[in-house]
């Protein structure tokens, strides 16, 4: 006698699992075996050495996966830091610069003992200053990254970096006060004088530490002389003089100053 035995059915997702199962098993073995000393123990000194000479090959993808085996299996071991250091340094190098800004400033959140803590507070800096636009655009992170070369300067005021630092405060507080100078120039093309001279205003009193601020004394200047307005224009002049000790427009100054005299 015959038994009919009654057929199943398998879906193409039943099928596929067992399947998968194996060949994670086997990716997951295979990653294991090369992280592991010669006593067959996975160490993070192991894993740490992998995930460096990945990163010195320009093999990011692995690279950041192993750093990332370090920070979540390791995050008490004398290489957490260095991990959390070198995932910032593959964003930066990949211009991922708000990811990058974000790990090297985790470095200094997490390990604020670390010798990477200094490097990767003015490194975050950087990436803002990367991302800092020109001057017609929204200058957040313009303002942000003033706000963290100023961090550096106060943390570490005597560290040959912070004249680094103060290099690009400066060249980040002119494009401010620059955004404010295009402003007063389209008042004046527009023929709205009085708003000009509040944006020239502005400049001085908020940068006059910046070369820009010559522009914005001569320009209220210009203004104030078209208006025939001369005791205010006098005003400027003598400004003019206090402030600027290096003029670099000493010739528009003198024709517009000549007929106060």
């Amino acid at each position: 006698m015959v038994l009919s035995l009654p057929r199943r059915s398998f879906s193409l997702a039943q099928l596929a699992v067992p399947l998968i199962a194996t060949f994670v098993i086997g990716v997951v073995g295979m990653g294991c075996s090369s992280t592991k000393s010669a006593d067959g123990v996975q160490t993070v000194e192991d894993v740490f050495r992998e995930a460096m000479v990945a990163f010195e090959d320009g093999n990011w993808l692995e690279a950041t996966a192993k750093f990332d085996i370090i920070k979540l299996q390791y995050p008490a071991s004398p290489v957490a830091d260095d991990a959390q250091y070198y995932l910032a340094e593959i964003n930066y190098k990949r211009s991922e610069y708000i990811l990058a800004a974000y790990n090297y400033q985790m470095v200094r959140r997490q390990f604020p003992n670390s010798e990477f803590a200094k490097t990767s507070l003015l490194k975050a800096a950087d990436c803002y200053y990367q991302l800092a636009p020109p001057p017609d655009r929204d200058q957040d992170y313009t303002n942000k990254a003033i706000q963290a070369y100023s961090e550096f300067q106060a943390v570490f005021p005597t560290d040959s970096l912070a004249l680094i630092a103060l290099g690009r405060i400066q060249e980040l507080r002119s494009r401010l006060a620059q955004k404010l100078i295009d402003a007063a120039t389209h008042y004046v093309n527009t023929g709205s004088l009085k708003a000009a001279i509040v944006y020239y205003d502005a400049v001085v009193a908020e940068y006059a530490d910046t070369p820009v601020v010559e522009d914005a004394l001569l320009g209220k200047l210009d203004v104030l002389v078209q208006q025939k307005k001369v005791d205010e224009a006098r005003s400027v002049v003598a400004l003019y003089k206090k402030l600027i000790r290096s003029p670099n427009r000493k010739g528009d100054f003198d024709a517009l100053a000549q007929p106060l005299r």
